[in-house]
């Protein structure tokens, strides 16, 4: 069985490490380059960041800021937020990115994602999607959550992926921030719908919560923010816990 891995996400705002719940609400969580290299030391299997406003703002990404990270850790490192071209891909890649996720823009242009795969390989390709529960099925929301796509979050994972999308990263945006665990029902159903690693986001709150994501869909990875950043929720403990309940990751 291959391991699962463990994320701490960065979402950044104004240059600051930054959460919220269900995407409202957000507070400052500390500096990103701290952390990153707090994340590394504890055994952290990889790293995001996401420029969260860069999109309604319409700016592009931090691309400094994703290079003084980038300097600071060895762990595989993906980023997102602003990345709306091919262009804007290659900037954070040649700044040291490993991956880029691209979210909204893939929704308003659906090419960029085979322009990206085509130039980079489909493995630098992580397709962010923001989903919520409304009326009966899961909707694809973009602009930061804020806006309806018009779009089933399943149809669009596998049109993505048709397009040459390496990796999913799926958030709830019904369990964001709320401690409450994962969204399991639609982790599965994306999950079994293709055949890349897909990465939970969303409404970890306990070890458990990591463990019964693992145990009852077949995401490749669990991602998390403020458990990790302000410590409920430290990783090395939550590795031993998992391996203690034959989840296998990687150690350090």
């Amino acid at each position: 069985m291959l391991k699962k891995r463990i994320i701490p996400c960065l979402d950044i705002k104004n240059g600051r490490t930054v959460k919220g719940i269900n995407f409202v609400g957000i507070k400052d969580a500390g500096d990103p380059i701290e952390l990153a290299k707090k994340y590394v030391s504890e055994g952290a299997d990889e790293l995001v960041f996401l420029d969260i406003t860069a999109t309604i703002e319409k700016r592009e990404t931090l691309v400094e800021l994703v290079s003084k990270i980038s300097r600071e850790i060895d762990i595989p490192f993906t980023v997102g937020g602003g990345i709306n071209s091919l262009e804007d891909a290659a900037k954070v890649i040649a700044a040291g990115a490993d991956k880029v996720s691209i979210n909204s823009s893939a929704v308003k242009r659906p090419e960029l994602i085979s322009e990206i795969a085509t130039r980079f390989g489909s493995q630098c390709v992580v397709l962010a999607i923001d989903t919520k529960y409304v009326d009966g099925d899961w909707q694809v929301f973009i602009n930061g959550g804020r806006t309806p796509a018009e779009l089933e979050t399943i149809d669009w994972v596998k049109m993505a992926v048709d397009l040459g999308v390496g990796e999913i990263l799926l958030t709830s945006i019904n369990n964001d921030g709320t401690k409450k665990g994962f969204a399991l029902d639609i982790l599965e159903m994306v999950s079994k719908s293709v055949n890349v690693p897909v990465i939970a986001s969303g409404g970890a709150g306990s070890m458990e919560d990591f463990k019964i994501l693992f145990t009852k869909t077949k995401a490749t990875a669990g991602l998390a923010a403020s458990v990790f950043h302000y410590g409920e929720i430290p990783i090395p403990k939550l590795k031993s816990y998992l391996i203690t309940n034959k989840i296998p990751v990687r150690c350090k």
